[in-house]
Order: C-alpha cells, then sequence, then structure tokens
C-alpha cells in the first residue's frame, strides 16, 4: 500500500516537473537592468538656438554698384564680370570693338583726302592727281564727310562705354530685387471681359507681396 501511494505521488509531481522555469531559459532579446538612459535630451537654449538658425534670412550676395561702375569704367566687361553676368562681357566688348575700328578707318580716311586737298591747294602730286575728275572741291567734300562720320563713331563709341557703365550700376543695384521671391515679374494672360472673340491676351504681369 505505501508503494502504490509513492507512485501516485510521483505522478502527480511529473507535470510540476515538466513547466518551464522563466529564470532557466535563454534569452535572446537584450533588456538594460539599469534605469539610467544614456541620451542625453537637448537643453531648451539650445533647441531655440536651432529654430532660429533653421528660420534665419538666409544670407544673399550684394553687388556693390560703386565698385561694378569704377570696374567698368576702367575696363569695359570687367563690371559685367564683377555682376557675373558674363554673357554681356562679348557684347561689350564687341560693340565698343567694333567703335573704336570704325573711328580708325575713318580717320585714316580723313587723314588722305586731307593731305591730298592741302597737296591740290598749293599745287603739289598727290596719290589723286591722276584722276582727272577729283578737284579740289571733291577732295574737299570727301574730306567733309570722312570727317563727319568719324566723328559720329566716335559719339557711338563713347555712348557705348557708357552705356556699358550704366548696365554695370544698374545690374549690382538691381541683384537683390530680382532675387528677391516677393518681387516677379513674368509673362501672364491677360483677360479682357469686354472682348467677345479674344478673351485673353498675352502681357506682363508684376507680383509683387508685402
Amino acid at each position: 500500500m505505501r508503494f502504490v501511494m509513492v507512485m501516485l505521488a510521483m505522478c502527480a509531481g511529473l507535470p510540476l516537473l515538466a513547466q518551464v522555469n522563466k529564470n532557466d531559459t535563454i534569452r535572446t532579446d537584450y533588456r538594460p537592468t539599469d534605469t539610467l538612459s544614456t541620451v542625453h535630451s537637448k537643453g531648451e537654449t539650445a533647441i531655440i538656438s536651432e529654430i532660429e538658425a533653421a528660420n534665419g534670412p538666409v544670407k544673399k550676395m550684394v553687388y556693390s554698384p560703386v565698385k561694378a561702375g569704377l570696374y567698368s569704367a576702367i575696363l569695359p566687361g570687367l563690371g559685367q564680370y564683377y555682376n557675373k553676368k558674363y554673357w554681356k562681357i562679348p557684347i561689350v566688348w564687341g560693340a565698343i570693338g567694333t567703335g573704336v575700328g570704325f573711328t580708325l578707318w575713318l580717320d585714316k580716311d580723313y587723314r588722305r583726302y586731307r593731305s591730298a586737298f592741302l597737296a591740290e591747294l598749293n599745287g603739289q602730286p598727290h596719290e589723286f592727281s591722276d584722276r582727272p575728275y577729283i578737284d579740289k572741291v571733291a577732295l574737299a567734300n570727301f574730306q567733309d564727310t570722312r570727317k563727319r562720320q568719324r566723328d559720329y563713331a566716335i559719339l557711338i563709341s563713347s555712348a557705348v562705354y557708357l552705356l556699358n557703365i550704366v548696365d554695370a550700376v544698374v545690374d549690382a543695384h538691381l541683384y537683390e530685387g530680382r532675387h528677391d521671391p516677393d518681387l516677379a515679374v513674368a509673362p501672364a494672360l491677360l483677360f479682357n471681359p469686354y472682348s467677345y472673340t479674344q478673351a485673353q491676351t498675352a502681357g506682363v504681369g508684376i507680383r509683387y507681396k508685402f
């Protein structure tokens, strides 16, 4: 009878031995036992500084109109280089170079006719002596025409030179305005409510925010 009781007690204890002890299992995940965090939170001052730096105004490049005009006066096209308008430099050089070239050519022609005219008045031979239809009157007209054309060429070249300075100054002065997102000039369609045949026309729209 005692043997039977022992066997029943052993059979009743088997389910308890089969249960898994949580402390004996192997952990596959890491759970720190300390309660102190290694990540330091930012202070209020640091957070405010970051927000102000992110929302601060973007630094814009500003060009000096005085420097741009001075550079263009010293060397045409240098002011456009200062304003980073490189595509304008060949235009400036081409316009001024053409004017100077015409001026030199017309001045040389004027001096030729001038020398021939003075030689004709003094009865001396000149390069046009073998042409009987050219007399002192014709030579005087030729020299006056060439002189007038040379003066016009000098005037136009000077105007192009001044325009080069003005262009550099205006570009430097309006640089910030052209890059202002609140001020924009762009093509736009203009609506005409009083026209039945053409309700839309092309035009230029100006946008300004304040």
